[in-house]
């Protein structure tokens, strides 16, 4: 999900409960089809770390740009067409893009017993 920082910073308390609202909501929705297997928000540009092969560590995002990576879902869809009809049910005036894209390798994280 993309939003502008910016913008994120000054919505009102009225907007943070309806985006709330409407999160929790759908979050619900997604964890009792077991569709929802995990996401979370995240810092905004400015906390961020990004490193690239062969140079420093600077501060702030990969790309400059009024939008911003805001937060993600991992999602088990039974086909990409319910990923996206879930996706557009994110835009709001605080969510202005979602970018989907499939999961080409999960990695175990359980440890043996």
């Amino acid at each position: 999900m993309y939003a502008d920082p910016g913008r994120t910073k000054a919505i009102t308390a009225e907007e943070r409960a309806e985006i709330a609202g409407k999160r929790d909501a759908l979050g619900a929705e997604l964890i009792a089809s077991g569709e929802l297997l995990n996401g979370a928000g995240l810092v905004y540009p400015e906390e961020t770390t990004t490193l690239r092969w062969g140079r420093p560590a600077v501060a702030g995002p990969l790309a400059m740009g009024a939008e911003q990576s805001t937060a993600y879902y991992v999602l088990e869809c039974d086909t990409a067409d319910r990923a996206n009809e879930i996706a557009a049910r994110l835009l709001d005036f605080h969510v202005t893009a979602v970018e989907v894209r499939a999961v080409h390798d999960r990695f175990d994280t359980s440890t043996p017993d």
